[in-house]
């Protein structure tokens, strides 16, 4: 259940339509050390470096894989020029918060590492994904760049900011206290929120328990440099008496949208059912490949 609650249906066609997945380029490569942590691409047909576009899976932060990217987000993309990647990274079963967004920051490093040798063009990165996937790729949208550039690594050397970020279904604060005073309903008791944290009944109160709710929250890193953003709900999932209910509502989208405009970031955000993958696509190539 938690899987169809916090995971995002990303293919609009049916079973027997449905088109066969192109096979990547590269499979399980290792971005981190973690065994989870391993992406596909697929390499977009170019002579010249082109943008990425990388895929971060939905799940509640407890369950999916690289595996759940739609066959035609790959298949669109590639006609349109655009290179993509489909990331897998730590889970809740194993590691909790910060775990998952340096994650998928490393995933952008690695790839930006590898970018010369890959075809890939470092300055036009994107990332797309559904409920937990999109809170990563906010969050990463917002975050001042984590690039250390005295690391010996120099994988964590490479700049983590991205160009835009499309996020389905996605949650603009992970702050329980946040979702409760603006959500409402018992969205902030969804149990996918105590494994994100790793908090105790006894800390969920306390400072160090605060810290980890602020800083997870992808709207508290706004600031009037971050990219534009593309936002998806489809208007199912509203507030309630049913614990968690409410968890994908539209609201965190509204709100998100608001303080972007005050700082004059562009936000698109749309309500409707299931996924538009060409109006996915017309986003991604206007903020990937603007015309010269």
């Amino acid at each position: 259940m938690l899987a169809a609650c916090l995971s995002f249906a990303l293919a609009d066609v049916s079973a027997q339509d449905k088109p066969v997945k192109p096979h990547p380029d590269l499979s399980n490569v290792k971005y981190g050390d973690n065994e989870r942590n391993v992406l596909d691409l697929w390499k977009a047909k170019s002579a010249k470096p082109t943008p990425l576009v990388i895929f971060i899976h939905g799940g509640g932060f407890r369950v999916g894989s690289k595996d759940q990217i739609p066959t035609a987000l790959i298949q669109k993309s590639l006609e349109a020029g655009i290179s993509v990647a489909s990331i897998s990274y730590r889970l809740t079963d194993t590691a909790t918060y910060p775990a998952q967004m340096q994650d998928g920051a490393r995933a952008v490093q690695y790839l930006r590492h590898r970018a010369k040798e890959l075809n890939l063009d470092p300055k036009r990165f994107a990332a797309i994904g559904g409920s937990a996937g999109a809170g990563i790729s906010l969050w990463l949208a917002f975050h001042d760049d984590l690039a250390d550039k005295k690391a010996k690594d120099p994988v964590l050397r490479q700049s983590t900011r991205l160009t835009s970020v499309i996020g389905m279904q996605a949650q603009s604060s992970y702050d329980p206290r946040w979702v409760k005073k603006h959500i409402g309903g018992r969205a902030h008791e969804h149990p996918a929120l105590q494994f994100f944290f790793g908090v105790g009944p006894e800390e969920i109160e306390s400072d160090k328990a605060a810290k980890l709710y602020e800083d997870a929250s992808p709207i508290n890193h706004l600031s009037k440099d971050d990219p534009p953003i593309r936002l998806t709900y489809t208007g199912q999932d509203e507030p309630s008496e049913k614990v968690g209910g409410g968890i994908h509502s539209q609201k965190f989208g509204t709100i998100l949208k608001a303080e972007m405009e005050k700082l004059g970031i562009s936000c698109e955000m749309i309500v409707a059912p299931g996924m538009n993958i060409d109006e996915h696509m017309k986003f991604l190539v206007k903020h990937l490949r603007p015309k010269t």
